[in-house]
């Protein structure tokens, strides 16, 4: 009983705390989107009553939210599109081969998500201006995908290796080249790695706000992160429907995450066998 209680205070007491200090933000934020009241103050309520959806309503009846829902959607479909078969070619080139250099490239792809992203704004902001690209969704898929894709070939390249080589051989073997091999050995085996990847790659775009305020000069090109900021006015702050509108930003989020949670638990597991 005793060492019931010590694992108890130990092992489940912690997880409980960090529980009820990541979901009473997400709480508050469902209690103050559903409330009446709190119109300009922002008042917590321990529970949404009296209920209304009033404040979805003016939320999407001013037809300027879903703009912002329909870019983000573009720009993160359109970022894992380019990331997952990057990510795959570049992956397996660092799995499956060894070149001078590896180590180095590989560790410079570590090194380029320890650099601010603020840093980049301005010679990225001067690039793009040159190329047209300003302003315009392509180019944020574009810069979107580019600093999303070290993190998603070093994923990808330790899911490539818990694949055994000695599959993609037997293949070869019975016939197939080495590109056949890889398609219909390798990557069926990959399935709950490329969701992992994908799944992180579509958060990663979702959430990105600099790119998409510093790049984009016309409202109805703004991603969610940046349309949210305009419910902070100057001199108040529309708690309410801030709250609506960020419950409506975090739905894609929790609804990939729930749908693809048993793919990318078995990714991440898989991904660990081999580093």
């Amino acid at each position: 009983m005793r060492k019931a209680l010590d694992r108890g205070f130990t092992f489940y007491l912690p997880l409980v705390c960090y529980a009820i200090f990541t979901l009473l933000p997400f709480y508050s934020m469902l209690t103050l989107a559903f409330h009446v009241g709190g119109e300009t103050t922002g008042t917590f309520s321990y529970l949404p009553i009296p209920f209304t959806l009033e404040h979805f309503r003016v939320l999407f009846d001013e037809d300027s939210f879903l703009p912002y829902v329909r870019n983000s959607i573009l720009v993160s479909l359109g970022t894992v599109i380019l990331d997952i078969p990057l990510a795959l070619l570049a992956g397996y080139a660092l799995s499956r081969y060894r070149f001078r250099g590896k180590n180095a490239f590989m560790l410079s792809l570590l090194a380029t998500q320890f650099v601010p992203t603020a840093m980049m704004i301005i010679p990225i902001y001067i690039i793009f201006k040159d190329l047209g690209l300003l302003n315009n969704l392509i180019g944020l898929v574009l810069i979107n995908t580019t600093f999303e894709l070290p993190l998603a070939v070093l994923l990808m390249r330790t899911f490539i290796s818990s694949v055994p080589i000695e599959l993609e051989e037997a293949s070869m073997v019975d016939g197939c080249t080495q590109a056949r091999g890889v398609i219909r050995v390798v990557i069926p085996m990959l399935k709950p790695g490329l969701v992992a990847v994908g799944a992180f790659c579509f958060v990663g775009a979702w959430n990105g706000y600099l790119f998409a305020l510093f790049l984009m000069s016309e409202q109805d090109r703004y991603t969610v992160p940046v349309g949210l900021s305009y419910f902070l006015g100057e001199f108040n702050i529309d708690y309410p429907a801030l709250a609506a509108g960020s419950l409506v930003a975090v739905v894609p989020v929790i609804a990939i995450f729930a749908s693809a949670q048993r793919y990318i638990t078995g990714g991440l597991a898989a991904g660990a066998v081999k580093g």
